[in-house]
C-alpha cells in the first residue's frame, strides 16, 4: 500500500534532499529547476526522476542563453514504491541525488557502483 503523505510534507523532503547537497557542489548547479510531478506519463508511470538538459560535463564556450534544465521528481511513483515514512525520506534523497548527478554527467553505470541507481 502507497504512502499516503500531503504535497507539502513531500515538497520538505525534496528540500531537504537539495540541502544536504555539498555546498560546494550546489553552488556549481546553474541554469537548472527542480519540479515535482505526480507521474511520468506513459511509458513509464513508475520512473522516480528525469534529468532534462545538458549535462555541465557537455557545456562549453557555446552554452549561453538556452531554456533551463530540468530535473523532475515524480511524488506518487516515490510514494507508491515506499513502505513508510522513512523509506520516502530516502528515496527522495536518493532520487534528487541522482537527478543532480545526472546534471554534472554522471551516467547510470557510475551511478549505480555508487549505490545511486
Amino acid at each position: 500500500m502507497p504512502v499516503s503523505m500531503s504535497e507539502e510534507r513531500f515538497d520538505q523532503l525534496v528540500d531537504q534532499a537539495i540541502a544536504q547537497i555539498p555546498t560546494d557542489l550546489a553552488a556549481l548547479v546553474q541554469n537548472c529547476v527542480l519540479v515535482i510531478e505526480p507521474r511520468a506519463a506513459e511509458p513509464d508511470p513508475d520512473l522516480l526522476g528525469f534529468y532534462d538538459g545538458i549535462p555541465l560535463s557537455q557545456r562549453d564556450s557555446w552554452y549561453s542563453g538556452v531554456l533551463p534544465d530540468r530535473i523532475v521528481i515524480y511524488r506518487d511513483a516515490i510514494l507508491d514504491l515506499c513502505d513508510d515514512e522513512r523509506q520516502v525520506v530516502d528515496e527522495v534523497r536518493i532520487t534528487v541525488w541522482h537527478e543532480v548527478a545526472h546534471y554534472f554527467g554522471i551516467d547510470d553505470e557510475r551511478l549505480d557502483e555508487l549505490g545511486y541507481a
